[in-house]
């Protein structure tokens, strides 16, 4: 996933220089902004925000509490690269909340790895589900939110497994999370293609994941997802289980019950500008398509095309 960088520079001076220190670094997307501009990098909720004090007026540490007062940008790392050697200057900006106050002359290695640094650690501690790999919750609402800021068009999924209680109760847990990571590959290789380049996909948590695609109509996505997941699932269970096409589980009560193979049901919503004005709204919205193709049986897909005022 590509990590999107702000600079911060009326006057330009830096950018080259970042594209120079980072240009081997293909997942970095760096954006220069002014000050003037501002609202544009808090917009797009970056991974990173370096700022140029040397070029911005009248004060970057205002520019800085902006930035830390924006609830959507309240995480977001700020680095300050400076030619201001005032120790209570440099105290302030880091009583502020900035993460790192770099003097000038720029050492390039040293600020080169002070970003991969910060940015590797961010992916692992907040962004990443463990057994996935995949963005989380906190990424997962920071892009809808800026797709939503940009008027963007897009199409979100929502997945769930159905009987996927019934596979832990019979083949445990460790298998289980075989079948989690089974379905992100298969979201992922049909998700993040050619096709549709600006993809996104996140790990709610569970058995549950969202995917995003710049393209309001994801029925064929949908589709080739679900043909991909059931013609490869029956690998997960024993011959036995597959052929007969279901399970037998003991109730509470020690009554046998029987469940299907572990299906897919997806959850469609078509976005588009003035439909939805926030987060919850489309996520209301995906749990309720979401909820009705899990009352067919099988994998599924429910797509929510309607318009509203």
């Amino acid at each position: 996933m590509i990590q999107e960088i702000y600079l911060i520079d009326n006057s330009n001076q830096l950018e080259q220089t970042l594209i120079d220190i980072l240009k081997n670094e293909i997942d970095y997307k760096i954006t220069t902004v002014t000050t003037e501009n501002l609202e544009i990098a808090l917009k797009n909720i970056p991974s990173l925000i370096i700022a140029n004090e040397d070029s911005i007026k009248p004060n970057a540490l205002e520019i800085c509490k902006k930035i830390k007062n924006n609830e959507d940008n309240s995480i977001t790392p700020i680095i300050v690269i400076t030619s201001n050697k005032e120790h209570t200057h440099k105290q302030e900006m880091l009583e502020l909340g900035v993460i790192y106050y770099i003097k000038t002359p720029i050492d390039n290695e040293y600020l080169y790895y002070t970003i991969k640094n910060i940015l590797e650690l961010l992916y692992v501690n907040r962004r990443v589900s463990p057994l996935t790999g995949l963005p989380g919750n906190v990424q997962i609402q920071a892009e809808i939110k800026k797709r939503l800021l940009n008027k963007e068009r897009f199409s979100m999924m929502y997945f769930d497994l159905d009987n996927f209680k019934a596979y832990n109760d019979v083949y445990g847990f460790i298998k289980g999370d075989e079948i989690i990571k089974f379905t992100a590959n298969v979201i992922l290789k049909n998700v993040h293609t050619d096709k549709y380049e600006n993809s996104f996909v996140g790990h709610i948590g569970g058995d549950d994941f969202i995917a995003i695609i710049s393209e309001k109509d994801c029925e064929s996505v949908c589709q080739n997802i679900i043909a991909d997941f059931d013609s490869n699932i029956k690998r997960y269970y024993t011959q036995e289980d597959a052929q007969r096409g279901y399970l037998e589980v003991a109730n509470r009560k020690g009554v046998i019950e029987q469940f299907p193979l572990t299906s897919l049901s997806i959850g469609a919503v078509e976005v588009e500008e003035h439909k939805f004005s926030n987060v919850l709204e489309i996520g209301e919205v995906g749990a309720s398509v979401k909820h009705l193709a899990k009352t067919i049986q099988g994998s599924t897909y429910v797509i929510d095309r309607r318009k509203r005022l």
